[in-house]
């Protein structure tokens, strides 16, 4: 794969200024902050990780931008809209698990997504075809879901999320339930497949290992509330190696700095 063209000034698909998330505290004693103050920016064609630890509010933040959640205060614009006023073009979601229709081939399911976002049906072989294929799925249509491997379900996820051919695509931790060999794999065809597709991708993790080896740029948030304390640019070219000592030395660099926000 060509590393990826550097495009100067590309314009930015998500713009989050100021944004605070509360939920009702447990027993209706007051509210819980659960986002606090969240800046961010999504530039057209990047990649972009959200790195934080269990419960800072990541997938919150990724539920807001799927208009899945609301706004308590502040600033979400999307693809140049008032993101209050909803969003015409189609975000694609991948979660932590495969979310498949058990029921259904692996056609199927990536058809159901094409269908619920009201993709003509004269368009939905080509799209299965192509993103079934460049998940390395190919032969895999007629297949279900329950003969597949974890790993294999996934990619189907994610087919299924591409194939609607999203301007934003966003993936909360969509690795963290596979065996490490596993994820290993799907990260380098991850970085593969989204730098063919040039979809802009908003991925929700708590491994910064897993975060250097993806991102462009990384966010860096605290623990509840979360706040971002930190954006990195992870000037390494790709294709990308685990082994590279430049990600090795960003991950430990960004390891202490992550401890002393905590401990701060």
């Amino acid at each position: 794969m060509e590393p990826r063209a550097a495009v100067p000034a590309r314009p930015e698909v998500v713009v989050i200024e100021g944004l605070t998330k509360k939920f009702p505290a447990p027993g209706g004693t007051g509210e819980i902050v659960v986002l606090d103050n969240i800046d961010l920016s999504l530039e057209r064609g990047s990649f972009v990780c959200m790195v934080g630890p269990s419960g800072c509010g990541k997938s919150t933040l990724l539920n807001i931008i799927a208009g899945i959640e609301s706004v308590d205060s502040g600033v979400l614009r999307i693809g140049g809209d008032d993101g209050s006023a909803g969003f015409s073009g189609r975000i694609g979601y991948v979660f932590q698990t495969a979310r498949l229709l058990n029921w259904l081939t692996v056609r199927e399911n990536v058809t159901f997504g094409l269908e619920a976002h009201q993709i003509p049906r004269e368009k939905w072989p080509g799209l299965v075809d192509t993103y079934l294929e460049m998940v390395g799925l190919a032969g895999q249509e007629q297949n279900y879901p329950l003969n597949l491997s974890g790993g294999m379900q996934q990619r189907v996820g994610i087919a299924r999320a591409l194939a609607i051919e999203p301007d934003i695509l966003l993936m909360d931790e969509p690795f963290s339930h596979l065996d490490e060999i596993t994820a290993r794999k799907l990260r380098v065809d991850l970085a593969e497949i989204c730098g063919r597709s040039q979809a802009t991708v908003l991925f929700v993790t708590h491994d910064l290992r897993e975060a250097v080896f993806l991102a462009d740029e990384i966010y860096m948030m605290t623990a509840r509330p979360g706040r971002i304390f930190k954006r990195v640019n992870v000037d390494v070219t790709r294709p990308r190696e685990h082994e590279d000592p430049r990600l090795f030395d960003l991950e430990k660099d960004l390891v202490r700095q992550f401890f002393s926000a905590i401990d701060a």
